[in-house]
């Protein structure tokens, strides 16, 4: 099935803000995810078409990346940090926590269709570890009661908010379209940057640097 004309008028909307059109492959690959919930094999055909690229180089873009997904994954798309300071602090409990919760391990997606599991290299937070995130949004300083809780939340229809960022928690598909440069109006909701992100540079401020 082809994209209607009003998604390929958004194509090209995004490829209109660069110079050179081969550098909208990446937005381009989230607002094809936006729309699938995944990078489609018509997603890249389209990307390709549109860039004069060829589907191997669009592939080799979506492929190297791991936000972009060649498989579907959930309406809420979980990752679990287990790199080494989250791992030491608790994300290798909150991931075999989380597994017996949903009954899936890394890379599956719960029968439903609404939560997918991924072990994160790392969501460079580390000042509040453990990190959660889901759909790319940061649930700081977690525990495995504090994950199970926040996934049954997404089970009921109503997930908590963000530790930072904005107040509601988005869909897979609706932070994608995020991601590809369309806004949802929600920027400036929230924290943007904690304590523990700031700390260095507020001693640095007291001892008087600039």
């Amino acid at each position: 099935m082809s994209f209607t004309h009003e998604e390929l008028a958004v194509m090209d909307s995004i490829i209109a803000r660069y110079p050179k059109k081969r550098s909208a492959v990446m937005p381009l690959l989230h607002y094809v995810q936006s729309l699938d919930g995944y990078v489609t094999e018509r997603g890249i055909e389209t990307i390709a078409e549109k860039l004069d690229l060829s589907t191997a180089e669009v592939t080799a873009v979506s492929s190297f990346y791991t936000q972009y997904k060649s498989e579907p994954v959930g309406e809420y798309h979980v990752g679990i940090c287990t790199n080494t300071l989250c791992a030491i602090m608790g994300g290798d409990a909150i991931y075999e926590s989380v597994c017996q919760n949903l009954g899936i391990k890394k890379d599956q997606t719960t029968a439903d269709g609404k939560i997918s599991l991924e072990r994160i290299e790392c969501n460079a937070a580390c000042d509040y570890a453990p990190v959660v995130m889901v759909n790319w949004e940061f649930y700081d300083n977690q525990t495995p009661a504090s994950v199970n809780e926040l996934l049954d939340g997404v089970r009921s229809g109503n997930p908590p908010a963000p530790t930072r960022g904005p107040s509601k928690l988005r869909t897979w598909k609706e932070n994608s379209a995020v991601l590809a440069g369309l806004s949802d109006g929600l920027a400036e909701e929230g924290l943007q940057a904690g304590e523990a992100s700031l700390l260095g540079l507020n001693i640095a401020k007291s001892q008087g640097s600039k």
